[in-house]
């Protein structure tokens, strides 16, 4: 069998799977809603739409036009939408939710939550987190996004939450790639710790990398105190401008990667420690880590020493790199 006969029968064999898996699931929710799955697809298009009209439906759907407009005749009787003229095309219908039509989206919308809830309570977090991440990649790869504008990469200051989450998602990331254990969950807890009690705007920065109102990535520079791979701020700033600023907790979360976001971190550490008078730019990692190398490099970080150590549960190499200002 050809490598492509092999991929083709691995996308068939996944289609089998997922289709009986979704037909369990909507089993289990017609116990309670009154709606076979396409009535609900349907109802779920017409409430998540500002505008939308029957051919939007039959296209966005693939359904057959009379089937359609057998099944939209049903909703209007039972007074879930109303029926119009469109704005946009006079010719066209457009279909809109009633008060009852949106109360029934809403439950189906509980329900489907709901069904998707007891699927992913059988799983244990980070197996519900692969899950997640590979769905995402799916429909990143095989959906059609020729109709939607690219989405834009924000790097924001962190708002209230945001640094609880920093914690969390290096902690859960670095233990699923690189199987490190809690101490690392404890390091990166106390850096964002000291930076939330002791950052000064003036030597102290935390970016957090936002995609489509998602956060994707974050990342700080911060005045410099390390020994031995352990990085901790000096405390608020004294009236000596300190020379030396450090770039730590660089993270992309992994569906993101290969979009430059990790580069617009770099990046932004880099300006802020320029703008802000630093002498140099460094930073401390580990060998294991070679997707980051590759972006330390590409910004003109140059690596100083290694020493290996064990740590985080793992025997390990860690790095110093260095980037004069």
């Amino acid at each position: 069998m050809s490598a492509h006969a092999h991929e083709v029968q691995e996308v068939r064999r996944f289609n089998r799977f997922y289709t009986n898996l979704i037909g369990a699931l909507d089993y289990g929710r017609h116990l309670y809603t009154p709606y076979t799955l396409t009535e609900a697809r349907v109802l779920f298009e017409i409430a998540h739409a500002q505008h939308v009209d029957a051919a939007d439906l039959r296209t966005s759907l693939s359904l057959d036009a009379g089937y359609l407009s057998r099944l939209l005749t049903r909703f209007e009787q039972n007074g879930l939408i109303t029926r119009g003229p469109s704005e946009r095309d006079r010719r066209r219908q457009r279909i809109t939710l009633t008060e009852d039509g949106r109360a029934a989206a809403d439950l189906l919308e509980e329900r489907s939550c709901d069904s998707a809830g007891v699927l992913l309570s059988r799983l244990p977090p980070w197996d519900r987190a692969r899950l997640a991440e590979s769905m995402a990649t799916i429909r990143e790869i095989l959906g059609n996004t020729t109709e939607r504008p690219a989405p834009v990469l924000r790097l924001r200051a962190p708002e209230p939450g945001d640094l609880g989450w920093m914690v969390q998602r290096n902690a859960v990331l670095y233990a699923r790639e690189y199987g490190f254990d809690r101490g690392y969950e404890a390091l990166v807890a106390r850096a964002v710790a000291e930076y939330a009690e002791h950052g000064d705007p003036r030597w102290d920065r935390t970016w957090v990398a936002e995609l489509d109102g998602e956060r994707v990535g974050s990342a700080m520079c911060v005045r410099d105190g390390a020994r031995d791979g352990i990085h901790t701020s000096p405390g608020p700033a004294s009236g000596t401008a300190p020379r030396t600023a450090r770039l730590r907790l660089l993270l992309v979360e992994p569906d993101m990667r290969g979009r430059g976001i990790g580069r617009a971190l770099v990046s932004a550490g880099v300006d802020f420690a320029r703008e802000a008078g630093y002498r140099e730019l460094v930073l401390w990692t580990n060998s294991v880590l070679s997707a980051a190398r590759v972006l330390y490099e590409r910004a003109g970080f140059e690596l100083t020493a290694e020493k290996p150590h064990h740590r985080f549960g793992r025997e390990l190499v860690g790095q110093d790199w260095r980037l004069p200002l």
